[in-house]
C-alpha cells in the first residue's frame, strides 16, 4: 500500500509544480501531495508494526536501516517540491 500512496504523492507533486508553472491554482494539488505523503508514512509505519506482531526480525533487519534513511530523504524532498510554490511567491513579492 504504501508504494501506491507514495507513486500517488510524487504524481500530485508534480501537478503541484505543474500548476504553479502554468498560473494556476496549485493549492490542493500541494495538499494531496503532502497528504499522501503522510500516509505513506503511516502505511510504511504500519507494515514495520506487523513484522514486529509476527517477530519477523530478519525482515527489520534487513529493510529497516534503509527504509529509515531513504523515507527521511523522501519526505524532506517531498516537503521542499510542495512549499517551493509558495517560497516562489513570497520571493516575487518582495
Amino acid at each position: 500500500m504504501f508504494i501506491i500512496f507514495g507513486v500517488i504523492a510524487v504524481v500530485a507533486t508534480f501537478i503541484n509544480l505543474y500548476m504553479y508553472k502554468a498560473g494556476k491554482d496549485y493549492k490542493l494539488a500541494m495538499a494531496t501531495g503532502l497528504s499522501f505523503t503522510a500516509l505513506t508514512l503511516c502505511s510504511e509505519y504500519s507494515l514495520v508494526s506487523r513484522w514486529v506482531k509476527v517477530e519477523d526480525w530478519s525482515a527489520l533487519g534487513d529493510v529497516v536501516p534503509g527504509m529509515e534513511r531513504a523515507l527521511w530523504f523522501l519526505t524532506i524532498v517531498s516537503i521542499l517540491l510542495n512549499i517551493a510554490p509558495i517560497l516562489l511567491e513570497l520571493k516575487g513579492k518582495k
